[in-house]
């Protein structure tokens, strides 16, 4: 099974023993969604029963020299290489919703603020309840990789197909251009909306119209249908996930306030997928009634005939893609390894390279901070951390040491001596939620200062009392360039009280360019290395280690 298989397995975390698949969507948004669905259609009957059915001129017989006619190879392959990346991108993403099973309209996801959730159950109050606890299992017939707490592999599944998603996207629209195929998708008459109305009343009436021949022209609502897909709601869904960066949210402020903030984006992103599959439905569903021995060939062979034979092609592809399934099923529980060093070595140093090097520097204010934030981790237990006490706050001392001129143990009143930084930052979480809390702090730079790392240092690692997911202790480490950021501090206070236990006294790290996992809770020392691979397993954390999470995690 493999390393991560067999500790899953072990926690009984495969198979839990409430595995219910549960939507419930708060009525005002229920109700939406229905008008949305039943409100266009209630209107053609409408205007049917009052106006009659519209009519629909014919479909000319001859195509102008300028107009496109048939499907070019770039454009069939394009479509078939985005849907197997729709495949994985979908199946990865249904994995890391189920992560954190709540989506919101607001920053600070309180427990019954969400607008929609996919878990039965809800937060109790009469003990801790961790982000952890929240998350749900699915089922790996439906998500990549599926169980519970797999989130790590679904990521770099669902980034690395995002990645190829976006080239094939960006050489599908740019030969779209170059040539007159852009005259199938762009409308270039503001009247394509009446005539699209037109068909849409035929269709929600049951009259289907008669179609033209797909080869070289598509109706009114198939034209609208295709340029909202490529040219609205895949935008959205790019867009929408860099929203969710907490580089780039922690960078430029503005950019998730285009969306609503960043859990509105999340929301919208999942909305995206929706529109995907309400677009796939009936676009299927035509393509079968129109003819699907002839529209098979145009986007298999690009010929214009009944032959049986492009059905045949594509039902083998279809089949190659469960194949893919399969196997990307089999590598994430055999070789998950593979999964994460193939997404550190493709898009490891274009993260670094961009994302990496946006500096946090935005600030909320004190009426901006979540009433609820969600608490992660297991609670220490050690002998170190139980012989501390109630001298939490005065009995400790923080190690710092490793390839420093000037080791020290430093107890939190010596490290306030050094300078104290404030800041009210939003909080990502890599589950999905967030939350906006003050923090106040030495700045990681103040620290360097005083012990002065030595030449070749690049990374910083953080050990702490408590323990990983699977056991051992759990740590993580930041490259030196990140430990360096204005906004990465050890914090001993949170919303201007002490640090609770909940949420990591007496220090814990907050590196906002980050995502939360790396910011390490209950830190006992601050050890300087040459790099991440001298410490743990080599791979930059626990969570890296035993849950093959990304070593660099701004987006």
């Amino acid at each position: 099974m493999g390393e991560m298989a067999d500790n899953v397995y072990k926690n009984h975390l495969a198979y839990p023993q409430d595995r219910r698949i549960w939507v419930q969507v708060k009525w005002p948004f229920l109700a939406m969604a229905a008008m949305a669905a039943v409100g266009p259609v209630v209107a053609a009957w409408v205007w049917m029963l009052v106006f009659g059915l519209p009519e629909i001129p014919p479909a000319p017989r001859v195509v102008a020299v300028d107009d496109p006619s048939g499907f070019p190879a770039w454009l069939r392959l394009a479509h078939f290489v985005n849907l197997v990346l729709m495949v994985l991108l979908v199946r990865s993403g249904l994995s890391i919703l189920m992560d954190h099973p709540r989506l919101y309209w607001n920053d600070h996801c309180t427990p019954g603020s969400e607008w929609i959730r996919f878990t039965p159950l809800t937060v109790p109050k009469d003990r801790v309840w961790t982000a952890k606890d929240d998350s749900r299992y699915l089922s790996p017939w439906i998500g990549l990789p599926g169980f519970r707490h797999t989130i790590g592999i679904a990521r770099h599944w669902h980034f690395l197909s995002a990645f190829f998603w976006l080239l094939n996207g960006l050489i599908f629209v740019g030969l779209l251009f170059a040539t007159n195929q852009w005259k199938r998708l762009v409308p270039t008459d503001l009247g394509i909306f009446v005539e699209a109305w037109n068909v849409f009343v035929h269709y929600a009436t049951f009259h289907l119209p008669v179609e033209p021949d797909g080869f070289y022209k598509y109706n009114p609502l198939q034209q609208l249908s295709y340029f909202g897909i490529v040219f609205i709601v895949a935008p959205t869904s790019l867009l929408t996930g860099l929203a969710m960066s907490p580089a780039l949210d922690n960078w430029a402020g503005w950019y998730p306030r285009l969306f609503g903030g960043r859990q509105c984006a999340r929301s919208i992103h999942f909305l995206a997928l929706c529109s995907y599959l309400a677009f796939l439905v009936p676009h299927v569903g035509m393509v079968v009634i129109t003819g699907l021995c002839q529209n098979m060939n145009h986007i298999v062979f690009g010929t214009d005939d009944t032959n049986p034979a492009g059905l045949v092609v594509f039902l083998v592809g279809a089949a190659g893609i469960i194949a893919l399934c399969w196997l990307a099923h089999w590598i994430s529980w055999k070789r998950p390894r593979w999964v994460q060093m193939g997404f550190r070595r493709l898009l490891g140093p274009l993260q670094r390279t961009t994302l990496n090097r946006l500096a946090s520097r935005n600030q909320y204010t004190r009426d901006d901070i979540s009433p609820y934030f969600w608490p992660n981790g297991k609670l220490p237990h050690s002998p170190e951390w139980e012989a501390l006490g109630d001298l939490r706050r005065s009995g400790f001392q923080l190690k710092v040491f490793g390839q420093v001129e000037n080791p020290v143990e430093l107890t939190l009143d010596q490290l306030e001596k050094l300078g104290k930084r404030e800041q009210i930052t939003l909080h990502h979480c890599i589950q999905g939620w967030s939350g906006v809390a003050q923090w106040g702090g030495v700045t990681i730079g103040q620290l360097m200062e005083l012990v002065k790392p030595l030449p070749g240092v690049q990374a910083v690692v953080f050990r702490s009392f408590g323990e990983g997911h699977y056991g051992g202790e759990y740590y993580d480490t930041l490259t030196l360039e990140n430990a360096m950021h204005p906004e990465t501090l050890l914090a001993w206070e949170m919303n201007d009280k002490p640090l609770p236990d909940l949420h990591g006294a007496p220090l814990r790290l907050r590196a906002e360019n980050q995502l939360g996992y790396k910011m390490v809770k209950w830190i006992k020392s601050v050890e300087f290395v040459h790099s991440e691979k001298e410490v743990g397993k080599g791979y930059g954390g626990k969570n890296e280690d035993d849950e093959y999470y990304p070593v660099v995690a701004n987006i």
